[in-house]
């Protein structure tokens, strides 16, 4: 039986590899997308030596955060933001990947002044121009940037994005390089970055050859979700 520990080792020698394949010669992270997942699950891939995970749901995120306060995890929220949760947001997390409008930016701030260190923030940017995604167009991008890189609570890393499904790898390619490219015009105009959070199960190798920073894994490492109505059952059950 394959577990966490096997399939988590099996990642970082792929990305390794990849890594050492990229023009780039960047270093990329794995960033364990726990969502839906029991804490139990969490502290296998703990124990296995992973300690960054991601959240898409922020009442989710802290009953796991309860459960896990005996570990020392960082923990990144990736899912889309409600202006009602920015507080638990910004409170309880080191990073926030999709951050996509200046309210939203704002309330964040605004929730993290009590907090010493600023909140690590990206840009989610939509390349695919998909209406049902979240995300700036590129268009607007810098324009948000400028309006977020002042804010005294928030460090400006980099951009997101989830580039619409796809299994060419030829078209893999030519949408993570607009994101990429979206990156290094920001860079130009003087913005300091350093992160790149793209690369999902099904293509966070060719990310890296595009330069990602950041690979968000999450079946690939915990397996198939369950179903979601046995997801809460799972997860109550773990409380």
């Amino acid at each position: 039986m394959t577990t966490i520990s096997n399939r988590l080792q099996d990642i970082l020698a792929t990305i390794q590899s990849a890594e050492a394949n990229s023009a780039y010669q960047q270093r990329v992270q794995l960033l364990a997308v726990s969502k839906a997942q029991p804490a139990s699950a969490i502290r296998e891939a703990y124990a296995a030596g992973q300690t960054i995970f991601g959240e898409n749901y922020s009442q989710e995120a802290l009953e796991k955060q309860k459960q896990l306060m005996d570990l020392v995890i960082e923990w990144h929220f990736i899912g889309p933001i409600q202006s009602n949760k920015t507080q638990i947001i910004a409170q309880n997390f080191s990073w926030v990947h999709s951050v996509d409008r200046l309210k939203i930016a704002q309330r964040l701030n605004e929730a993290r002044a009590s907090i010493k260190t600023p909140l690590n923030v990206c840009i989610q940017v939509n390349v695919s121009n998909e209406d049902t995604k979240s995300g700036v167009l590129p268009e607007q991008l810098e324009a948000l940037a400028e309006a977020i890189e002042p804010l005294p609570n928030l460090k400006l890393r980099g951009l997101m994005a989830i580039p619409a499904p796809t299994a060419d790898t030829t078209q893999q390619i030519a949408q993570f390089k607009q994101v990429r490219e979206c990156y290094d015009a920001l860079i130009s105009r003087g913005f300091a970055l350093d992160t790149l959070s793209i690369g999902m199960s099904n293509d966070y190798e060719t990310a890296i050859s595009q330069g990602a920073t950041i690979v968000r894994i999450g079946s690939a490492l915990f397996g198939a979700r369950a179903p979601a109505k046995n997801t809460a059952l799972s997860t109550s059950n773990n409380i």
